[in-house]
Formats: structure tokens, sequence, C-alpha cells
């Protein structure tokens, strides 16, 4: 539905987002999460909100339902002349003073003559060739690691912000173990990513396949999963792993499980890693970097070199058979998720930094009148 001038009276900022992907990946995720904590914000901020993404994605109904306003149609068709065109007509619907893309197939399909109506942000959650962003004023990125990258890519520093993510797990109570066939005595090593040769998650199986006393719940869908319910088999493990596909009840199996764990060979970031220090669980990561960018060994985390199982489940018995070191690991992860990377002040690093472009727009505006 278009928004008429009546409705703009008042409205301090007014973001067009575009999220043109279609999974549960974790720029999804975190990027309907910031609109919803936008839009909790908005009365009181008078923020405008309107999203371009798939009605197919897995949360455009929660967005839908929460009142934001989505713009689907131009991504209805896969041709990319096409989707660029229907997008000029949003923008040219919508006025907004940020065009926000998220990821790379995002800021493609967005003209270049929209940088001169106002900022258009460029987000990172990976390691991206710059050229992908090439219309792009502004580039946020999800580690200090990684705007870094950026600025090598060519991106002026002042054009660089760092934005962490923030975990959006529902406190709940723990997951009755019963429910997934797990004793109640067992120790639950539980994994939060998709099934994909990135994760790592058979180098977890081979870690972990002499210890007996040992569940693996692996919550998430991809493509390995036949390979690692072979691999599981093979080992002679399967009786004590659990394929629990894509799962929205995040809290209730944090609280069950002894310990989170995330064996990636490759992770830029990982939420994951708030998601268990909110949680109050043990941690333990192999070395890819955005673990080796957060994580302090012995200190909020246990760390492992990558693909190297035996170290990964030395890591493991050890936490597991180490109350002290798990209680310190806890309390350090979670006083780091306060100071920095709640809801709340994630959100308001969002709300300071539009502010900022926007008043950065208008100065060189009226530098070049």
């Amino acid at each position: 539905m278009p928004i008429c001038r009546e409705q703009l009276a008042g409205i301090l900022v007014r973001i067009l987002h575009i999220m043109a992907g279609n999974g549960n990946g974790g720029a999804e995720v975190y990027s309907t999460d910031v609109m919803l904590a936008l839009h909790e914000k908005g009365i009181g901020h008078n923020i405008d909100q309107c999203v371009v993404m798939r009605e197919t994605a897995p949360r455009y109904q929660e967005l839908k339902a929460a009142g934001i306003r989505m713009a689907p149609e131009a991504l209805h068709n896969p041709f990319r002349p096409w989707q660029r065109h229907k997008m000029k007509q949003v923008i040219a619907r919508e006025k907004p003073d940020i065009i926000h893309c998220w990821m790379r197939r995002a800021a493609s399909l967005v003209p270049a003559l929209a940088a001169k109506n106002g900022p258009l942000i460029g987000w990172f959650g990976n390691y991206e060739v710059i050229k992908h962003y090439a219309h792009c004023t502004d580039y946020v990125g999800v580690t200090k690691d990684i705007i870094a990258h950026t600025i090598r890519e060519g991106v002026k520093p002042e054009d660089a912000t760092y934005i962490p993510t923030f975990p959006s797990v529902i406190d709940a109570p723990a997951l009755d173990r019963a429910t997934l066939n797990t004793p109640a005595n067992a120790k639950v090593i539980l994994t939060l990513s998709r099934l994909h040769p990135k994760k790592g998650l058979d180098t977890l199986m081979h870690a972990t396949k002499d210890f007996a006393d040992c569940y693996l719940w692996l919550a998430g869908d991809g493509p390995m999963q036949k390979e690692l319910e072979t691999l599981a088999a093979k080992l002679g493990i399967e009786s004590r792993v659990r394929f629990l596909g894509w799962r929205t009840d995040r809290g209730a199996l944090l609280k069950a499980a002894d310990i989170c764990a995330m064996p990636s060979n490759y992770e830029p970031f990982g939420t994951v890693i708030l998601e268990a220090w909110s949680a109050k669980v043990p941690f333990v990561a192999c070395e890819s970097a955005g673990p080796a960018a957060h994580i302090v060994n012995e200190h909020n985390g246990m760390m492992v070199p990558i693909n190297d199982a035996p170290a990964l489940g030395a890591a493991i018995r050890r936490v597991l058979d180490d109350n002290a070191l798990q209680e310190k690991m806890v309390a350090n992860g979670y006083a780091e998720y306060i100071a920095s990377f709640t809801k709340e002040a994630v959100t308001q690093r969002w709300l300071a930094h539009y502010q900022h472009l926007l008043s950065k727009f208008k100065q060189s505006k009226n530098n070049a009148a």
C-alpha cells in the first residue's frame, strides 16, 4: 500500500529495507530481528519502514502481522532487469530517507541514482567483494574484522561502521529431554546451524564418538543431512544423535543443553555465540574468524584449531568435567552480552547510525548548494 504525504507528517526517518534472501540463514534472521526491533521503537522515534522481501521468505508473515508495510512485488519475477525496474517503482512510491540493503543481492537491485536522494547502506555479514555494493554510500559490518576488510577493499574509513548482531532467543524453560528421546542424565551438546560443509559438524561427530555419556542435538537443516546421518551410522553413534531440523525454540534448547558448540571451519561471525552467552550455556568453538574475534580461551568460551577433532573432543570433555571452568566462562560471556549485545543496545546503535547518516547527507547537500 502506498504511503501518502499525510502519513509522513512527523516521521523522523523513512527506511526501505531490502532482503532478497529466501532462507533461514543468519542474515535473514538478523535483518528481520532488526526490522522488528525498530518497529517496536517506531512510535517513540517516528520510524516508518517498508520491507522488500519475498512472500515465501520464512518470516515474511511475521513482519506483515506486526504491521510493517511489505513490498514483495519487486521480487515476484526472478529476471534481474525486471526486478530492478520494479525496485525503481517501489523507491519512487515510498520516497525513503534511507535504503538499507541487506547483503549483496539486495544491493545489486538498487539503481545508482537512488543514492542521490539519501544514504544507501550496504550491510555485510560476510567478507564480500566490494564491487557488488558499487552504488552504496555507507557500509555496515557485523564484526570489526569485516569492516577492516571493506576498508582494504577501498571503502573510506569514515563510511564504514561496525554494528554487531544481537541474539533473538526467547527465554523459556528447558525443553523436556524426553521429547527428543534423550536421557535426563546425559550430557547434551547442542549446535544451532545449517547442515552445511562449512559448519564442521562431521568434525564434531568424530570428536565425540567415544563419549558414551554425550548426545548430539543438531538443530538446523541443510544439504548435508543425509551425509551426516550416514556418518553417524558409520561411527556407531546414530543412537545418540538427534537431527532436529529448523527450530524456533532455541531458548528452550539452549536451557536443556550442557554445551553449545560451533565447530565451523568458516564463520564470519555467528550470532550463536551471543545466543549461548545470553542463555548462560558454556560455548566451545573452532578458530574461524567470528569466534576468534570474540572468544578468549578459557575466559568466555573454549577455542580449538579448525578441523581438529581430537582437540575439539578434549575441549568439550574438559568443559563437561570442570564445573569451575563452566561457571567462569558462563559468567564472563553473560557479562559481555549484557554490556554490548542486547537487543536494546544494538537497536540504539542502529537508530544513532541512521540519524548520523541523515545529518551527514544533509550537510553534504548544503555544501553542494
